[in-house]
């Protein structure tokens, strides 16, 4: 899984004088070999690049889809709405997960929590993967990262000093929040269980991103951060520790990004799906909480001979921003750049595969915009703008098509969170608007709605995808949903993360039943979509497939009564 030219490939990892790049074996003959590899599977490795070598960061250069982009935490009376409750307490079902492995890829785990452990005190999680701790032994076939087993788990529980034992803590929460709503163990004293309580656990604490490409996306300080090609790395470690355990396997992901051509079609998304595919394998994918950010912009019926004005509004104090233009081939853009004085970058540069760099004069500001087609499998077109330093103001993008048949495009400005500053589009289109890698085709893309009154999250992702795919498939509790905290704490959390770590435990139920029962036993991804989307509550007064609801709303036990065509 792994190669080095050097002794140790733990220092290429973590250091800022290396890049981290995708290699697409698609959609490359022949590449510069690195200092180290990473492999992920026979479609992708990552290559990692002393920078002192190279150039700087740029799409030019070194492709768009090489560069990793940057993931985000999609989160800032659920059970029973779902159903979920129903079947874990049917007497011939009994449905909680049993035999099922649970995987998390996010900020790691409060391993200490009882609500991860068994009656005698012992632990659920069959491994962690702590990937921001170079010093211990990484798991085989990675070169990085610290590999802690359910037996190392449980000598640090045992022990007076746990983390002297397993030092891998969650200082953010997020990531055993997730876990402990997917597949908690009950806590009675305060009401609480988990949808899948009685499955195992394994967890990727993701490391985060270096800075060098937290300053190439202007990423603000502070925020938590993930890099594509870590998060790749994590779906390929679970998936291979479910083949090691002979298990069936659900994984949940609760991040998200908005850039990318919001198809399907990014490494990461390409990967989860491939994944997805395999019989007994189930990924859930958040579509983040981006629908009223303003920031996305869907161009209707633009024509040769015309152009079309994109205005955004930038706050002063932004250091920068990028802003993704995308559009399906065969259809052919160029843009010109207005800033708010009135200056103009023309488009006369804006060719296929060509690069404009250009300072505004009376700005200050430096914008770079590159021109390419993305990806030998889907080949639709990518202007990538970059702008540092903006001037406050209206800055305007003038959309000039060169060949048009449908007139559609898509502009994509940053997460919430990424923004140094208030950057969005004046006039914005909150379609469209769910995030990657929720696009995988085989991933179970799950929107967030409030169980009282049956209302949708408000900032719930929408879809569909830039090509036409139904995403969301559907909507799960996400609203004032309760869980574990640090501490031993139940707290509550909002996000379309935490509607899909709930579908994720209904996933588990499914697995059981299927797979673990001997019910159904090739079930994959796709086939549990499908289940689910059959049983979802649908309102008589909406139209379905919709952009919002998806397919309806999550019911576990009338997904399973419709699949057996019986009564349960």
């Amino acid at each position: 899984m792994a190669a080095c030219q050097v002794t140790d490939c733990q220092i290429p990892v973590y250091s800022e004088d290396y890049y981290d790049l995708i290699i697409d074996y698609n959609g490359v003959v022949q590449y510069v070999v690195p200092d180290c590899i990473q492999k992920i599977s026979a479609n992708y490795e990552v290559g990692y690049y002393p920078n002192a070598s190279y150039a700087p960061l740029n799409i030019q250069d070194y492709t768009y889809t090489a560069i990793p982009n940057c993931y985000t935490l999609t989160d800032t009376s659920a059970l029973e709405a779902s159903r979920i409750l129903t079947l874990q307490n049917q007497p011939t079902l009994n449905l909680k997960g049993r035999g099922v492995l649970m995987g998390f890829l996010d900020t790691g785990i409060d391993y200490q929590n009882p609500l991860f452990q068994y009656s005698d005190g012992t632990t659920r999680i069959k491994a962690i993967w702590d990937q921001s701790l170079p010093e211990g032994t990484a798991p085989e076939g990675f070169i990085y990262g610290s590999l802690y087993t359910e037996e190392e788990i449980n000598e640090a529980l045992a022990s007076p000093e746990p983390l002297e034992v397993v030092p891998s803590t969650d200082t953010n929460g997020h990531g055993t929040f997730l876990a402990g709503a997917a597949a908690g163990g009950e806590n009675t004293a305060e009401n609480f269980i988990g949808a899948a309580p009685e499955s195992v656990l394994a967890v990727v604490k993701c490391k985060e991103a270096k800075q060098h490409l937290r300053d190439f996306y202007f990423i603000k300080d502070g925020v938590p951060c993930y890099q594509e090609n870590d998060l790749m790395a994590a779906v390929a470690w679970l998936n291979q520790l479910a083949d090691e355990l002979d298990m069936p396997l659900v994984i949940c992901v609760g991040m998200g990004t908005t850039m990318g051509a919001h198809d399907g079609n990014g490494p990461l998304s390409s990967f989860i799906n491939d994944v997805g595919l395999r019989r007994r394998r189930v990924i859930t994918v958040s579509v983040g909480n981006e629908a009223n950010a303003r920031r996305h912009y869907w161009g209707q019926d633009a024509r040769q001979g015309s152009s079309i004005d994109v205005e955004i509004s930038v706050a002063g104090g932004v250091k920068g921003f990028t802003m993704e233009f995308w559009a399906i081939a065969p259809e052919l853009y160029q843009i010109m750049i207005l800033s708010p004085t009135g200056e103009l970058l023309p488009a006369s540069a804006g060719q296929i595969g060509g690069r404009e760099e250009y300072t505004f004069l009376f700005e200050n500001t430096t914008v770079s915009v590159d021109y390419g087609i993305v990806g030998v499998r889907w080949a639709n077109q990518l202007i990538f703008v970059r702008m540092e330093n903006p001037l406050q103001g209206i800055w305007t993008i003038r959309v000039v098509p060169k060949q048009t048949i449908t007139g559609e495009f898509h502009m994509w400005l940053p997460m919430t969170d990424f923004l140094t500053g208030d950057v969005f589009f004046l006039r914005s289109n909150p379609d469209v608007t769910a995030t990657s890698p929720s696009f995988a085709p085989s991933a179970i893309s799950v929107g967030a709605y409030q169980t009282a009154g049956e209302s949708l999250y408000p900032d719930s992702g929408r879809g569909f995808s830039m090509t036409g795919i139904i995403k969301p498939e559907l909507v799960a509790p996400g609203v004032d949903i309760q869980g574990p905290g640090l501490r031993n704490r139940l707290i509550r959390m909002t996000g379309t993360s935490a509607a899909a770590a709930i579908t994720a435990g209904a996933c588990a139920q499914l697995l059981q039943w299927g797979i673990v029962d001997g019910n159904y036993v090739t079930l994959n991804s796709t086939e549990i979509n499908n289940i689910l989307i059959r049983g979802a509550r649908r309102n008589p007064d909406r139209s379905y497939p919709n952009r919002e609801w998806g397919y309806g709303i999550l019911d576990v036990y009338e997904a399973l009564n419709r699949l057996r065509n019986v009564v349960i």
